[in-house]
């Protein structure tokens, strides 16, 4: 037990990378530690290795699973938001561990097939050898390197350059949220792009819009109809800039209630990017780690 405790927050965040779910991550590391609990330990050599194998291996399952669900799903579908704050994802040092995070990346992540984010993840976030993906996926190093090649220009022909520093990209989204909140429609235009895109996953338990809201006048005004119905919370409502996916971020919160977040993509001075969470199933891991933080503090 202890051993696999040791393992527990790196398999989480390579589950969490591979599924884009907070909940189904949680769930995957259970299913090895089943696995590893139900195996003769004696034999095996390298236990890094072979926790990371059974893992990934049971992403690609589910990834493929999850492809059927997230047709039939009410809406676009996002991955769930995880708050960084605190070290729940692992480092992320450079930009390039942030990307990999971002709710961007995740959304894109969705278009490749479950060996090519396999293949990708464990390569470019975690730094394995082609040999040990390989091994692990049960293909050869040349498929695991072709694999890899394929994915990787896949990721860099669509995923959107995000480039501002994170204390002047906390800068902007601060901003941005008073002028949201004044009702400043014309600042809130000046700080988009021209192609900008909101995103809102509402699922089937909260009503959000169905399609992506793209242009500067179309977002500027959905977003003030959104924070206009705020007061309609209550009192006790509160929007916070936090780090959610190495990124700054508003939390919505009624009292200790997590209703959403609202994650900001940049390119350069711009926003180029609103991906906004509402679905309370997709909140869940949220609402726990809030709750898990405030103990801790409060302890």
């Amino acid at each position: 037990m202890l051993e696999f405790e040791r393992h527990r927050p790196r398999l989480f965040a390579l589950a969490y990378r591979m599924l884009g779910s907070a909940a189904e991550a949680e769930d995957a590391v259970q299913e090895t530690y089943l696995r590893w609990h139900g195996t003769d330990q004696t034999e095996i050599r390298n236990i890094e290795a072979w926790l990371t194998t059974v893992l990934v291996n049971q992403c690609r399952t589910w990834l493929d699973s999850a492809r059927a669900r997230r047709e039939t799903y009410v809406g676009p579908w996002l991955p769930e938001p995880v708050p960084t704050g605190h070290g729940e994802l692992g480092p992320l040092e450079s930009a390039e561990q942030r990307d990999l995070v971002s709710m961007a990346f995740l959304a894109l992540a969705e278009r490749l097939s479950p060996t090519e984010r396999a293949v990708f993840v464990l390569r470019e976030a975690f730094g394995y050898a082609h040999r040990e993906i390989a091994d692990m996926l049960g293909i050869t190093e040349s498929n695991a390197q072709q694999v890899y090649r394929r994915a990787a220009h896949r990721v860099q022909e669509e995923k959107p350059r995000f480039d501002t520093a994170p204390a002047h990209a906390r800068e902007l989204v601060e901003k941005f949220l008073g002028a949201a909140q004044s009702g400043d429609i014309a600042a809130l235009e000046s700080m988009f792009s021209a192609d900008i895109v909101a995103v809102a996953d509402g699922g089937s338990k909260v009503n959000a819009a169905k399609r992506p809201i793209v242009g500067v006048s179309q977002v500027a005004r959905y977003l003030l109809g959104l924070f206009g119905r705020i007061p309609s919370f209550g009192a006790d409502v509160s929007i916070v800039v936090e780090e959610v996916n190495a990124a700054p971020a508003f939390v919505v919160r009624s009292g200790e209630t997590v209703l959403g977040t609202v994650s900001v993509g940049f390119t350069g001075e711009s926003i180029a990017s609103l991906h906004l969470v509402v679905n309370p199933d997709k909140l869940a891991y949220f609402q726990r780690d809030d709750q898990k933080f405030a103990d801790e503090t409060a302890g």
